[in-house]
C-alpha cells in the first residue's frame, strides 16, 4: 500500500489549505477508477493517529482513502489555531470530496465517509448536506454538541448547559481585540481530571506515549463552545440523512446512546448498528483486534452500498 502527503485547497472560504494523507490500494493503476473513503479524526485528534489508521486499513481493502486534518488543527492552516468550529468541520468533510472529485482514478459514484468520535458525528453531517456521500461509516460516534450540553452519558439537559455557552460568548469577548483566545480541553488534560476509567483513557491516548502526536494537543480554542453547544451533527437527519449507515460502536462505550441516536433519527432505509463487545469508547481508536472487527465490517458495508 502507497501513500503520499498532501495539500488540499479548500474551497469553502476563509484561505485554508488542508493537510491530508492518500492511501492507495495495493496494485494501484491510475488508469482504472476507485471507490474512495474519506476519513475523519476526534475532536483535539489528527490525521496520525486512529484516523491514519482507519484510513490505511480501508486501503488494504481496496479503497482510495484520505485522512486529513481538521481546518485550523493539525498541519492544517488557519487561524486561530485549534478552533474547533463544527460547522466548518462539517464542510471539511465536503471539501476532501471536492479534492476527490478532481482525481481521474476515483469513481465519483463511489465516494463514501466515515469517522471516528466527533469526526463521525461531523460526518453524519456532511451527508445530511452533500448527497455527494454515498455511504455514511462511523466508530465510537460522538454528536460533539449533545456531548457538551448533555454530558458523557447524557445526563445533563440542555437548558443547564447553558453557563457552558456563555464561557464560549466569554472568551470571544475576552479575545476580541486580537489577543491569544482561552483554551478548553477535548479531553482530560491531566488525569486526575478523567471523571470515569472511560476518560481516563481518553487523557492516556492523547498525552501520553499512547498515543500522543506533537500537533495534536487535547485542546480547543474556549471560543468555540458558543457554536458546539447549539449544534446538533443529526439536524434534520429525519429527512434528509438517505444515505445507507453503519454504525460501530463498543458495547462499553458511554457514549454509545450517541450512535443510537442517530440510528433512531436518519431517514435511511438501510442502516445498521454493530457493537463489538467488549469494547469500550476508547478501544475503537487503537485496540488492534478492536479495529480489525470494525474494518471487517466497514470494508464490505462500504463495498456492497456504494
Amino acid at each position: 500500500m502507497a501513500s503520499n502527503k498532501i495539500s488540499i485547497p479548500n474551497r469553502n472560504g476563509n484561505g485554508i489549505t488542508l493537510s491530508a494523507v492518500i492511501n492507495y490500494p495495493d496494485g494501484f493503476d491510475a488508469g482504472k477508477r476507485y471507490a474512495a473513503v474519506v476519513v475523519s479524526h476526534p475532536g483535539g485528534g489528527v490525521k496520525e493517529q486512529t484516523a491514519g489508521t482507519y484510513a490505511r486499513k480501508l486501503a488494504e481493502q481496496g479503497f482510495v482513502t484520505i485522512a486529513y486534518d481538521a481546518s485550523y488543527q493539525g498541519e492544517s492552516t488557519g487561524e486561530p489555531r485549534q478552533l474547533e468550529n463544527p460547522y466548518v468541520r462539517t464542510e471539511d468533510v465536503s471539501a476532501v470530496i471536492d479534492y476527490l472529485d478532481t482525481l481521474p482514478y476515483v469513481d465519483n459514484d463511489r465516494i463514501g465517509a466515515m469517522g471516528i468520535c466527533a469526526g463521525a458525528g461531523y460526518t453524519a453531517n456532511a451527508a445530511i448536506n452533500d448527497g455527494r456521500i454515498k455511504a455514511v461509516g462511523t466508530v465510537s460516534m460522538v454528536n460533539i454538541g449533545q456531548m457538551f450540553r448533555n454530558g458523557w452519558q447524557n445526563t445533563i439537559t440542555d437548558a443547564d448547559a447553558i453557563p457552558v455557552r456563555n464561557m464560549g460568548s466569554d472568551a470571544r469577548r475576552a479575545a476580541a481585540d486580537g489577543s491569544k483566545d482561552g483554551i478548553f480541553p477535548l479531553a482530560p488534560m491531566r488525569e486526575e481530571d478523567a471523571p470515569n476509567a472511560e476518560l481516563r483513557e481518553a487523557w492516556e491516548y492523547y498525552h501520553t506515549p499512547r498515543a500522543q502526536y506533537p500537533t495534536a494537543p487535547g485542546y480547543m480554542t474556549a471560543r468555540s463552545l458558543d457554536q458546539i453547544i447549539t449544534y446538533d451533527a443529526y439536524n434534520k437527519a429525519e429527512a434528509f440523512l438517505t444515505q445507507p449507515l453503519l454504525t460501530v460502536v463498543g458495547s462499553q462505550a458511554g457514549s454509545k446512546w450517541m450512535s443510537d441516536d442517530l440510528m433512531r433519527r436518519a431517514a435511511s432505509a438501510d442502516k445498521q448498528q454493530y457493537i463489538v463487545e467488549g469494547a469500550n469508547h476508547m478501544s475503537m481508536y487503537d485496540g488492534a483486534d478492536y479495529i480489525n472487527e470494525a474494518i471487517g465490517q466497514l470494508a464490505p458495508f462500504f463495498q456492497n452500498k456504494m
